[in-house]
């Protein structure tokens, strides 16, 4: 299966930022990207609430498909919980600023990781995280991404109750899924 993105050049194209103040590295990290993958980033930044797997972070789409999603998360405050367990997605969580620590099943001891670093959650794998006081990722999941939407509207289905950040999430993420379907017609077309 052949996806448009590729986690060296996101891990790449983080790390080169990671020197700059984080409204800045947002800004460098989403131009950087919109060269790389000319016509297929998201410029504006738009953040909602997420709320999941007990964990409460904002994101702001960058590119989002039915296969594939390019997100800025963090929280400025911390948080924990549950990364999900997909059957049919991986995810690349790439730090940007702040600290993240994990752990799996069997573990006596967490993984920690800072900026610079890349956790890879494999197919079928869970684990517990901590953004630990602040963190803020650059993350790229590839896979069905319509099989990680429950996990990621649980907590707002049945414990938060925050409709409003239902329909945004599913507003922003229809919008651009099917702006990256429109693209790769026209570009079949083209052919």
């Amino acid at each position: 299966m052949k996806y448009v993105f590729d986690p060296e050049i996101l891990h790449e194209a983080a790390r080169a930022h990671l020197d700059l103040p984080l409204e800045d590295m947002f800004a460098a990290i989403t131009k950087d990207l919109g060269e790389r993958y000319p016509g297929l980033i998201e410029t504006e930044r738009e953040w909602f609430l997420s709320n999941a797997g007990g964990a409460m972070g904002q994101l702001s789409i960058l590119y989002a498909s039915l296969r594939e999603y390019v997100i800025f998360f963090g929280t400025p405050i911390g948080t924990a919980g549950h990364t999900g367990r997909y059957s049919f997605a991986e995810d690349y969580a790439m730090v940007l600023d702040g600290e993240m620590w994990h752990y799996g099943l069997g573990s006596t001891q967490r993984e920690e990781y800072r900026p610079g670093d890349v956790v890879h959650l494999r197919r079928r794998e869970a684990k517990a995280y901590r953004m630990v006081d602040h963190c803020w990722i650059l993350e790229y999941a590839r896979g069905s991404v319509p099989s990680m939407l429950p996990f990621g509207v649980a907590d707002t289905l049945f414990s938060t109750l925050d409709i409003a950040t239902l329909f945004r999430t599913f507003r922003i993420y229809g919008k651009q899924a099917l702006r990256s379907a429109r693209r790769r017609r026209a570009a079949r077309r083209g052919r």
